[in-house]
């Protein structure tokens, strides 16, 4: 018996499915990926300190773990502006992603245009995330927003990330 178009069509599109996901590297693919991180904040190395009218900027080099669609480890080397005045603290600097995306082959990615921001009131953070510098491994550029969703018990930040991946044309 020859399966109805409906049927050939859910057969057909859950095949192109399970294509995307095992291989990223499909040329022009853009997925939309989500997931979780960890900053190891309690093992940051702090370089230095310097104090400010309003509070005080640190540049220190952190790692952070992501898990879900791009499964990896951050080095983030961040330079933190604290104003209690306005009662914020600002993350901007360098960071390197080496990890996964969607399954993909290793990959390495620069980023040096993040942004996160905390409400040292409130504790809400939110940042964006622009990994676009290819540096090894398929070519491919991500733009993901993050939201904070707490602290664990060691004080460690945790958060979810949102986004899209976008592999490049062969």
């Amino acid at each position: 018996m020859t399966p109805t178009i409906p049927a050939v069509s859910i057969l057909l599109a859950g095949a192109l499915q399970s294509i995307a996901s095992a291989s990223s590297a499909t040329a022009g693919l853009t997925v939309h990926v989500s997931g979780t991180g960890t900053d190891l904040l309690s093992a940051a190395l702090v370089h230095s300190r310097k104090a400010t009218a309003n509070g005080e900027v640190q540049k220190s080099t952190e790692i952070v773990e992501l898990d879900g669609d791009l499964e990896g480890k951050v080095l983030y080397q961040v330079t933190t502006r604290i104003d209690n005045r306005r009662g914020t603290l600002i993350n901007t600097g360098d960071q390197v992603f080496s990890g996964t995306i969607a399954g993909s082959e290793p990959v390495m990615l620069h980023d040096a245009r993040f942004r996160f921001e905390v409400n040292l009131k409130t504790g809400a953070d939110s940042g964006s995330v622009f990994l676009g510098d290819h540096i090894a491994g398929p070519r491919v550029r991500c733009r993901l927003r993050v939201t904070g969703t707490g602290k664990k018990p060691d004080g460690n930040p945790t958060f979810r990330y949102v986004g899209t991946c976008t592999f490049a044309r062969r």
